[in-house]
């Protein structure tokens, strides 16, 4: 049968009718309830060995990896296929501007996917695939245009359409699948091995920044597979694919996921036709009398196990749910993400222009003279040495995951979460004070500092947050897998402030960098993380 709102919204049935129901329905409340522990998995996972840690890890090595590479390569692609620098702010913010609007859907959706093989995976994989397609588009558009147009104006104008959707379908992919990957983490691991994971995705994460960097600054047109293929970024190609789809296959193999699963539609369409932001919810509605007579409509009108829905209705109520979901969060998980944005914006102030600082202001170069200068040929030794500070900041950030987890037993989540933003902004503004090459290289290391700090502390506050609120509802004698939120959906909202932070660079610091020159990124960068710093200090809630 069909189901329209309308039949939810009838006047109560008699009371003979209600003690009818309350007979028929005895066996569908308890298979409810029961199918509420399987939704919300309230089973706690198992310890995990080390190695399986180690390669659900291992999907950071190459993410990260690929990140380097766009990050040594982007511009010269863009500026090898002819891009005009005004649509340079419309590659940057396209994705970011996707991101945060997509972000929580896709959390969202993978807290509620009922897929066989898991509720992360089928995510991590589609995204996987996006970043590889992606990845060859904007390192290999402009060959691929050539084999198939000849007119050089047409060619030019379609491997620049080709090379900026690479980078935005790789930057779209590689930021969104940071969200289901932590979620996987946490739906998998106990509390002690969600700290481990953690601890080894940023391990990890640095390694494969350094590699990366490491890989970018080799010149590959001189060896032999630079000879036998079209040009260095196919070589580069072809070293980045392979690493990640080596590192993909490990993640998906790590850990397997138990499956969303319900017994009957009957019991799934009870538990999503209320308010799916609170999974508790089907037993509340039992007390008060409504499930009751939703089962009597449902047995009085449709065969058993079968059921109907508006698919319109369902989308609305989606919708519907998710925004009431994110406008419903604690006033602490707002916190954090606020905190988080103030990280990112210093974070990214600082790296996105770093190589140009180091080529203008330390190395004191031009990158509008002409080619054959001093001075641009000092810019350009300037922009190789901010690569090594770069790869500097990669392997420092690995070195600190485990520092962190020698002070975390002293100083706590807020002691590694102020020291890191505290850190980063001494750094930064010592070095936009005293411009000097070894100086900046040296303190270079407190980026990785930020870096580590960034991709761990605010994790882990959430998965103390979600400890914390199972253990009061067990206290208060209810299943301790039901939960406000999924913890996809908490991810996508800290997720979702990196793509917020780059919208608002990508609008404001572009245009404070044109008027005051490279030396204000760092500037910048310092402010903002010496005000996140007391943020966090004085509005983030932590976990006694």
């Amino acid at each position: 049968m069909t189901l329209t709102k309308e039949s939810f919204h009838r006047v109560p049935p008699p009371a003979s009718e209600v003690a009818k129901a309350d007979m028929d329905c005895t066996g569908e409340k308890e298979e409810a309830l029961g199918q509420s522990v399987l939704r919300t998995g309230a089973v706690v996972p198992g310890k995990r060995a080390v190695g399986r840690l180690v390669m659900h890890s291992m999907v950071m090595f190459g993410r990260e990896f690929c990140y380097a590479v766009e990050a040594a390569f982007v511009t010269p692609v863009l500026l090898s296929v002819g891009l005009p620098k005004n649509l340079y702010s419309l590659v940057w913010l396209i994705s970011p501007i996707l991101g945060f609007v997509l972000q929580p859907v896709v959390g969202s959706a993978s807290d509620h996917c009922t897929c066989s093989w898991g509720r992360r995976r089928p995510y991590i994989l589609g995204l996987g695939i996006i970043m590889l397609v992606g990845m060859a588009l904007y390192l290999n558009g402009d060959v691929m245009i050539s084999a198939f147009i000849d007119e050089n104006e047409k060619r030019r104008t379609w491997a620049i359409v080709i090379t900026m959707l690479g980078v935005v379908l790789f930057d779209f992919a590689a930021d969104f699948i940071d969200c289901p990957i932590k979620a996987y983490l946490f739906d998998v691991c106990c509390h002690q091995d969600k700290e481990k994971g953690l601890h080894y995705h940023a391990l990890f994460t640095g390694l494969g920044g350094a590699l990366g960097y490491l890989t970018g600054a080799m010149d590959w047109g001189q060896t032999v597979l630079g000879y036998s293929l079209a040009s260095e970024f196919q070589v580069i190609f072809l070293f980045a694919a392979l690493v990640f789809i080596i590192c993909l296959t490990m993640h998906l193999c790590s850990i397997p996921e138990v499956p969303l699963r319900y017994k009957n539609e009957e019991a799934k369409f009870l538990l999503e036709v209320t308010e799916p932001h609170k999974y508790n919810s089907t037993e509340e509605e039992i007390k008060n009398g409504y499930l009751k007579s939703t089962c009597t409509e449902i047995k009085a009108a449709a065969k058993p196990g079968k059921c109907t829905v508006v698919s319109q209705d369902q989308r609305q109520m989606t919708l519907k749910s998710l925004l009431k979901t994110l406008s419903s969060m604690p006033s602490h998980y707002r916190c954090l993400c606020v905190s988080h944005l103030f990280g990112w914006m210093a974070f990214l102030s600082n790296m996105l222009f770093f190589t140009d600082f180091m080529g203008q202001v330390v190395y004191q170069g031009n990158p509008y003279a002409p080619h054959n200068s001093t001075l641009y040929l000092t810019y350009k030794a300037g922009v190789e040495m901010g690569c090594w500070g770069l790869c500097i900041n990669a392997i420092s950030s690995s070195v600190y995951s485990y520092v962190q987890k020698v002070l975390l037993p002293y100083i706590g989540l807020k002691g590694l979460y102020f020291i890191g933003y505290l850190l980063f902004g001494l750094g930064t503004g010592l070095i936009g004070l005293f411009p000097n090459v070894y100086s900046t290289l040296a303190l270079c290391s407190l980026f990785g500092v930020m870096s580590s700090t960034l991709y761990t502390v605010p994790f882990h506050l959430i998965a103390e947050y979600h400890r914390e609120e199972e253990t009061l509802k067990l206290q208060d004698g209810e299943q301790a897998g039901e939960h406000g939120r999924g913890k996809g959906i908490d991810c996508a909202a800290l997720t979702c402030m990196v793509q917020l932070a780059q919208i608002i660079l990508g609008v404001g610091l572009g245009l404070l960098v044109s008027v005051a020159g490279s030396a204000v990124t760092v500037i910048s960068a310092s402010t903002v993380a010496l005000v996140g710093c007391c943020f966090v200090a004085f509005c983030v809630r932590y976990v006694e």
